[in-house]
């Protein structure tokens, strides 16, 4: 077993998480938004918008870098990242184990706020 392997997580039940697991995310989500978003969504993921995502990814990382700033903030860095991981594959699983990670974090918030 290769050093990288035994750190790969994993979510019970679910197996190894992969780069398509991220894709599907996107997938999802995207689909919960406005018609007009969506086609915006679906026009950036385009092989062809290489150039255009890659200056927003650079553009909202140094937002979110520079967050002390009024109208910037922390969200533009994860976005960003997004971003930049339609085109550097090596992110889709740090990203989607960051995603999986918010989501158990949001549950057990939400669970101790119910009581």
């Amino acid at each position: 077993m290769e050093h990288g392997q035994a750190r790969q997580g994993t979510e019970p039940g679910t197996g190894p998480v992969t780069a398509h697991d991220w894709d599907e995310r996107v997938d999802r989500a995207s689909q919960k938004l406005p018609d007009w978003a969506q086609r915006a969504v679906r026009w950036l993921r385009e092989p062809a918008r290489f150039p255009v995502r890659l200056l927003a990814a650079i553009l909202l990382m140094l937002g979110g870098v520079f967050s002390i700033l009024p109208v910037l903030g922390l969200w533009m860095l994860p976005l960003g990242l997004a971003l930049l991981a339609q085109d550097v594959p090596a992110l889709k699983v740090p990203m989607e184990k960051s995603a999986r990670w918010i989501e158990r974090q949001w549950r057990r918030w939400r669970g101790r706020s119910a009581t």
